[in-house]
């Protein structure tokens, strides 16, 4: 049986079935494993982990601690909750309008943070005009569908992951403020935000930046310097103002003071701060890395919430899921008709609703023609959605059906 206890409740002799953390959080190099040093349960106890899920078949139990299936059952409820307050806009665009636009766009985005941050590595200085005309792309098509343009973010070599991460980063930052109501011209200064967010990655030595495994204390210090050295060459950039500043600088912050580098809490971060925080930590673990198998979208939005008792603003996080769907584009998902589906956009009746291009029978275990539905106009005997799905389980990539146009 999985049990969730509070980390001081630990003892050896137990298994870490998860450590309920993003994994640049922790200092061990497995998320699961057997508690059998005692220097490791004082690493916990002096980390920012707060609670853990421990196997009671894999290693000794304890008396108290809320079983797993109570704990998840609890989680879907309370996720659910927040559906009911979403207040998305329609789509100007649909998926298939906005497909080849977005990837353009992706595309150009990704060419444009190579270069310059390859110029930074090489001492020149950030040239915010070479940034600002593919933000403003990215934020026009965020305005007409933000779906299609996020549903590309996953989609990351491991090579080229810090360019693209800055590139999802900001393009998650302008649909989450987007959602939250901020003008047109604070969007862009968002977006600009994200793209330069780790800027001060390129000050940082390539064999711990690029390292495929898990950093040392040591090695860790010095990634975290990061952000001071990006503050550093920011500080130098015409055209930065204190909102780009203050992404650059605090998504490294936790709501509880467990970040860095001041170990800020609660309001003392700023508002675009905190949202920065939610979208790096989102869009890192659902990231695939030589080291981590990034998870998918929806499980990922359950972690978050989970996260947000201590290390995030719980407001927020639930105005980001409400922001990018309790399914987001991209989730592969069960109807009741035992049909497998990849969510392609949100449809017009909230977050339980979504567009659905169905891919997969289960019951035969056989690919079938896309066709795509919407949820929110039921047909086909009501289906609905019962869960999520793991692809890999089934052999799927859902991204070769989110870049297939198969029409209206």
């Amino acid at each position: 049986m999985i049990k969730r206890v509070k980390v001081t409740d630990l003892k050896l002799g137990m298994y870490i079935h998860d450590l309920n953390c993003g994994w640049m959080d922790h200092g061990f190099l497995r998320t699961r494993f057997m508690l059998r040093k005692e220097e490791d349960l004082q690493k916990l106890l002096t980390s920012k982990v707060v609670d853990v899920d421990i196997d009671t078949v894999r290693g000794i139990d304890i008396s108290d601690g809320e079983a797993h299936p109570e704990v998840e059952t609890s989680l879907e409820h309370r996720i659910q909750e927040t559906t009911t307050r979403s207040h998305n806009l329609p789509a100007k665009t649909t998926h298939a309008e906005e497909l080849s636009i977005a990837q353009d766009i992706q595309a150009e985005a990704s060419e444009v943070i190579t270069g310059m941050m390859a110029d930074i590595r090489l001492g020149k200085q950030v040239e915010v005009e070479r940034v600002s005309p593919v933000v403003a792309q990215i934020t026009e098509s965020i305005l007409r569908n933000p779906g299609t343009l996020m549903s590309l973010c996953r989609m990351k070599e491991g090579d080229t992951y810090t360019f693209q991460h800055c590139v999802s980063v900001a393009t998650l930052l302008v649909a989450f403020c987007r959602y939250m109501g901020m003008e047109k011209e604070q969007l862009i200064e968002a977006g600009i935000g994200g793209m330069l967010h780790d800027v001060g990655k390129m000050r940082v030595p390539d064999h711990i930046l690029n390292k495929p495994g898990k950093l040392t204390d040591p090695e860790f210090e010095i990634m975290k310097s990061h952000v001071a050295l990006g503050l550093e060459t920011l500080r130098q950039t015409p055209g930065i103002s204190p909102f780009i500043m203050q992404i650059a600088g605090e998504h490294h912050e936790r709501f509880d003071g467990s970040g860095y580098p001041n170990g800020h809490r609660g309001a003392e971060i700023s508002l675009v701060g905190r949202m920065a925080a939610v979208v790096d930590v989102y869009d890192a673990i659902t990231s695939n890395r030589v080291y981590h198998r990034g998870m998918e979208p929806a499980l990922a939005l359950k972690k978050l919430f989970e996260w947000s008792e201590y290390h995030f603003d719980p407001e927020l996080v639930q105005h980001f899921i409400q922001a990018i769907g309790i399914y987001p584009v991209g989730s592969l998902v069960r109807l009741d008709s035992q049909r497998l589906g990849v969510v392609v956009e949100q449809g017009e009746k909230g977050l339980l609703f979504p567009i659905v291009r169905v891919v997969y029978d289960a019951k035969r275990r056989k690919k079938i023609d896309p066709i795509d539905i919407d949820l929110s106009h039921p047909q086909e005997g009501d289906d609905h959605i019962l869960n999520n799905e793991q692809p890999e389980d089934w052999g799927i990539n859902p991204f070769d059906y989110l870049t297939l146009d198969i029409g209206a």
